[in-house]
């Protein structure tokens, strides 16, 4: 059993800053890839940001500089802050996690359950 547990989120003003977390747990033999992703209401989910467990990186076109991907290989969490928020920033982000349980098994995609981000203009 993997469990991903994300925190933070919140509402804020247009240009205004968040802090997301998300902890990964249980039975774990290796996580590949963790991350972001966001879903807007009547819209497909989208990357928001990537990071590898030797720090390399891959942010959706939109981010522009403006969010910030970080990992704890030790702890098994991944941060995202966001800075300069936009309304259209708005979403439920999930955390995402490619994790492998064991030697012989190859790795699965792991989902949270989703914090919602929401930012006024």
């Amino acid at each position: 059993q993997v469990q991903v547990a994300e925190s933070g989120g919140g509402s804020v003003r247009s240009g205004g800053s968040l802090g997301l977390s998300c902890r990964v747990s249980g039975t774990i033999f290796y996580i590949y890839s963790m991350g972001w992703y966001r879903q807007a209401p009547g819209k497909k989910r989208e990357m928001v940001a990537l990071i590898t467990p030797e720090g390399v990186i891959n942010y959706g076109d939109f981010v522009k500089g403006r969010f910030t991907v970080s990992r704890d290989n030790a702890k098994n969490v991944v941060a995202l802050e966001l800075n300069n928020l936009k309304p259209e920033d708005t979403a439920l982000y999930y955390c995402y996690a490619v994790v492998r349980l064991d030697s012989v098994t190859s790795g699965n995609q792991y989902w949270g359950r989703g914090t919602q981000v929401t930012v006024s203009s």
